[in-house]
């Protein structure tokens, strides 16, 4: 081939760029290696480099190469790539290939490229990581072995650390019982070592096989009691299967380790959400004790005061974390609006809002401004501020559109709100936000047939959507005699969410209409300890009046309505029954 000189020149001098390159610096994780999530090899001695001759056939093939790259013709790349590696068997230009296959997603020239890597330089732990990543993407679980032994053989300083990365690298694989099996016998060959049992209890955990899994997270504190990591997962695991094992366990490793920090929020957290506060506060004082310059501890426990209601708490903590320079603060002054609403503290709200400068809570704070001018009768104030906004992202729209709404909606405008969502659906029609929106507008204004398309449609864009099911099934066990679908759709609901009190309050009720009341109420009383909202009160209270239980159904009303005086729902039951 003939070349003009100066190109001729230009071709040459990056192609011995690369090589140069590649020959001064060590390799010590590529792309694919860091993707794998494989430790970074430690340094090596640069190896025996095969002598490179320039010709024109070779620079013909990096042309090629290089100007595919250039057109963005990725594939033509790859196959240039590789067959100038096969040809020099050089590491550098199989490195290059490897990347180059990768990107294209051409997995079978990977691989090769890969291969070659290895062979030419058979000591490089980086191409044997990116080797066996390769090979787990391409679901070839069996020959990943010999490398991942490799891996772990090849420095032992390492092993521990090669481990707890194991199955990252293997999470793209879908046969989770062979990976189970295949890091259970890894960890096998390593039995005194603590990582290796984490492995395989974490890769068990994935399979679905719990008991082996806490055998094998059992297995790793016993060889390290001090680790909380170790203790955490176990932890975790168990309050799958039991909130109170997962409780009384925490508590023992913290009378043995009460430094544990992680375990300790673990079990603040547990607790709040069982709604056991006073044991919950405590837990949260003794971390802020431990820890008092600790902004992310502060953060935590602002949060905790919010789900548990504990306002004064929330405030504080809330403020200790912006004092100590908490990441998100934009974040933080959002939660702090959010307190100050709680604590009717209209003013200081605002505050707190208006100082929300930009991020994801920017376009909510300034729906929150324009929730709180609503109730002050300012409505037309609030749509103002709303449209003043111009939005950046289909998001930051669909968050304004739902924002109007949701004060059309404060101001009793339900007619208003569910045409403004209308147009909105006819622009955006795939958007499941909206969708669920539109159907609770259609709801307020009698549209059940809008309501059942909306949620429909929302179910087969999203088939996950627990609170679509929830809301479906919900309406039509309230507002319908369809009684048998809506428990197959809150029972669907109920199996995607099972700890959700408001699909367990869907699912009391619609048992209370087809005439399973005790069963019924014993969901509603599970969803109230958890959720003390006044719509599961209202139905709550409705079921202990059927029952002959008045004075209880008063009760719970009454403590509910003095935290939620205007809640209609509340107040039409209470005047349907106790007036």
């Amino acid at each position: 081939m003939t070349l003009f000189p100066a190109l001729h020149r230009a071709l040459a001098a990056s192609l011995v760029a690369l090589l140069a390159s590649c020959a001064q610096v060590p390799v010590e994780g590529g792309p694919q290696a860091a993707k794998s999530g494989a430790p970074a090899a430690s340094a090596q001695p640069t190896p025996q480099l095969p002598p490179q001759d320039l010709t024109p056939e070779v620079l013909y093939e990096y042309l090629v190469a290089e100007m595919a790259i250039h057109r963005k013709e990725y594939n033509l790349a790859a196959r240039a790539y590789v067959d100038l590696a096969r040809k020099t068997r050089d590491p550098r230009i199989a490195r290059r290939a490897t990347d180059i296959a990768v990107y294209a997603r051409q997995a079978a020239l990977a691989v090769e490229a890969a291969t070659i890597w290895l062979q030419a330089e058979p000591g490089s732990i980086p191409a044997r990581q990116t080797l066996a990543s390769i090979l787990i993407s391409s679901g070839a679980l069996q020959d990943v072995r010999p490398h991942l032994e490799m891996l772990l053989s090849a420095d032992p300083e390492h092993t521990a650390q090669v481990f707890l990365r194991m199955n990252a690298m293997l999470a793209r694989h879908t046969d989770k019982p062979a990976v189970a099996k295949l890091v259970h016998e890894l960890a096998q060959l390593y039995p005194k070592l603590p990582e290796a049992h984490l492995a395989a209890a974490q890769a068990y955990w994935n399979a679905n096989q719990r008991d082996a899994a806490l055998a094998s997270a059992s297995q790793a504190l016993k060889l390290r009691p001090d680790w909380e990591l170790a203790a955490l997962f176990q932890a975790q695991m168990l309050q799958r299967r039991s909130v109170a094992e997962s409780i009384t366990f925490s508590r023992e490793y913290l009378e043995t380790h009460p430094a544990a920090k992680d375990i300790r929020m673990h079990l603040a957290r547990m607790l709040a959400a069982e709604r056991r506060t006073d044991e919950a506060r405590r837990e949260i004082d003794a971390l802020v004790s431990a820890h008092p310059q600790n902004a992310d501890i502060a953060l935590t426990a602002g949060l905790l005061g919010i789900q548990m209601a504990d306002w004064p708490l929330a405030e504080q903590q809330l403020k200790r974390a912006l004092e100590l320079n908490a990441n998100g603060a934009d974040t933080v002054r959002f939660y702090l609006g959010q307190v100050s609403e709680e604590r009717k503290q209209p003013g200081e709200a605002l505050r707190w809002y208006r100082e929300v400068a930009g991020g994801e809570q920017y376009i909510p704070a300034q729906g929150r401004i324009a929730g709180i001018l609503t109730k002050q009768g300012k409505l037309e104030e609030a749509r103002a501020l709303l449209h003043s906004i111009q939005p950046q992202t289909l998001q930051q729209r669909v968050q304004l559109t739902q924002a109007e709404a949701a004060i059309l909606r404060e101001a009793g405008a339900y007619k208003d709100a569910f045409d403004l969502l209308g147009e909105a659906v006819a622009k955006m029609p795939n958007t499941p936000d909206l969708l669920y929106d539109y159907a609770m507008a259609a709801e307020k204004v009698d549209r059940l047939d809008v309501l059942e398309t909306s949620l429909r449609k929302l179910i087969e864009l999203r088939p996950d959507h627990a609170h679509a099911y929830n809301a479906l099934g919900y309406t039509l066990a309230d507002r319908t005699e369809r009684l048998q679908e809506a428990h197959d759709l809150i029972a669907h609901a109920l199996k995607l969410s099972p700890e959700d009190p408001f699909i367990q309050d869907s699912m009391g009720w619609v048992l209370y209409r087809l005439g399973r009341i005790d069963e019924g109420r014993a969901y509603l009383e599970k969803a109230f300890k958890v959720r003390p909202d006044p719509e599961i009160a209202a139905h709550l209270g409705e079921v202990l009046w059927v029952q002959g239980k008045q004075d209880e159904a008063r009760r719970v009303w009454q403590s509910t309505l003095r935290d939620h005086p205007g809640n209609e729902t509340l107040q039409a039951v209470i005047k349907k029954y106790a007036q």
